[in-house]
């Protein structure tokens, strides 16, 4: 797969239905599982069949793939968890913040649950002169 063909498919995770997204973030939490691995890892977890239909859902959309161990199926992301994050940071960022990295940096430093340790603030502080001296 190409990295137009993965980009477009980060980009349709956006368009996931709450189930098939709580399915997604299981799938990349542990790399790859069985129906049963997935099934036990959601809340309010769904019948067995459920998950399997959400599954193959999810396959003839090009999100996952699944592979034969023995008589189980076990199902894996198609597109890398790093490309899948920046696909919905970057939907977050134009949605809700006007494409402003500045905006979204301070919307994080505000907020109660983000206390940085001193470690922390100096690797921002090392990423932002990087991304100066790289033009960015």
């Amino acid at each position: 797969m190409d990295k137009g063909e993965q980009a477009s498919r980060a980009k349709g995770f956006l368009r996931l239905s709450r189930r098939e997204r709580q399915i997604m973030d299981v799938l990349f939490r542990l790399g790859r599982a069985t129906v049963a691995e997935v099934q036990a890892e959601l809340p309010d977890p769904p019948s067995y069949s459920s998950v399997r239909a959400l599954l193959r859902v999810l396959e003839e959309k090009g999100h996952i793939k699944h592979t034969e161990d023995g008589p189980r199926y076990v199902y894996e992301p198609t597109v890398s968890r790093d490309r899948a994050k920046t696909s919905a940071l970057r939907h977050v960022m134009q949605t809700y913040f006007d494409g402003s990295v500045e905006e979204v940096v301070s919307a994080l430093m505000h907020m109660s649950s983000a206390q940085l340790s001193d470690e922390e603030y100096q690797e921002l502080a090392r990423l932002i002169k990087k991304a100066r001296k790289e033009g960015r």
